[in-house]
């Protein structure tokens, strides 16, 4: 899962990407108003930690410019002003929930996943596909209810598929959501071809009825 990070507060970024990493998300950021608008418009994220303060604009226009284009980003409003009008704005603009500053990191990992849950996930704690299960909060795959053995990225993939069932899924689509800023930095392709390929036999190991089916030049699509 992925998120973005669009705030000026360099130690409330360090520690909230620290926190998050460690709960498994996989963490970008933006540290002013022109660099967060070219990321939500560029990528998708599973929800956004939007500062209504930045450098360069604020982050309600942020918000404004995403409706504008039809453009959906689950987004949650993190702000150290108590105006409750801007709480109101943000959240009739588009916000999906507001977190007023300092806060607890416990809380807003409970926020974000809840955002996750109602649009990402469509509401529910566990993603089925015939006989396979996810558990995003407890990050478990099960086939018939026994739990495969999946590394952190096979994992990943997996999460990103069983969202988007029978769909093609290109492949610089599926890297960049599994390795967002870091896919420029190796094969990360190739590497995806690797993991898919690992997953598969795990799938198949494990009895599962579904399957992710290469497509020649464009990409794999869960079968």
């Amino acid at each position: 899962m992925k998120i973005l990070i669009v705030e000026d507060e360099l130690e409330m970024v360090r520690s909230v990407k620290e926190f998050l990493q460690r709960e498994n998300f996989l963490v970008e950021e933006a540290l002013t108003y022109h660099a967060g608008l070219e990321k939500v418009m560029s990528y998708d994220y599973d929800c956004v930690l939007l500062d209504i303060m930045l450098p360069g604009g604020n982050g309600l226009d942020i918000l404004r410019e995403l409706e504008k284009e039809g453009r959906k980003q689950p987004v949650l409003i993190l702000s150290a002003k108590g105006d409750v009008e801007d709480k109101v704005l943000g959240l009739e603009i588009g916000a999906d929930d507001y977190l007023a500053k300092p806060f607890h990191l416990a809380e807003l990992l409970a926020r974000i996943k809840s955002i996750i849950r109602r649009n990402v996930q469509q509401g529910d704690r566990v993603l089925t596909y015939k006989n396979l299960t996810l558990a995003p909060d407890s990050r478990q795959a099960m086939v018939d209810g026994k739990e495969i053995s999946l590394n952190r990225k096979e994992y990943d993939v997996l999460y990103y598929f069983l969202l988007r069932p029978n769909r093609l899924l290109e492949k610089t689509s599926l890297a960049e959501s599994v390795w967002g800023d870091y896919i420029d930095q190796s094969d990360n392709l190739d590497f995806i071809y690797s993991q898919i390929k690992n997953l598969r036999k795990k799938l198949k190991n494990y009895g599962a009825e579904a399957d992710i089916q290469a497509v020649y030049g464009v990409g794999y699509k869960l079968v």
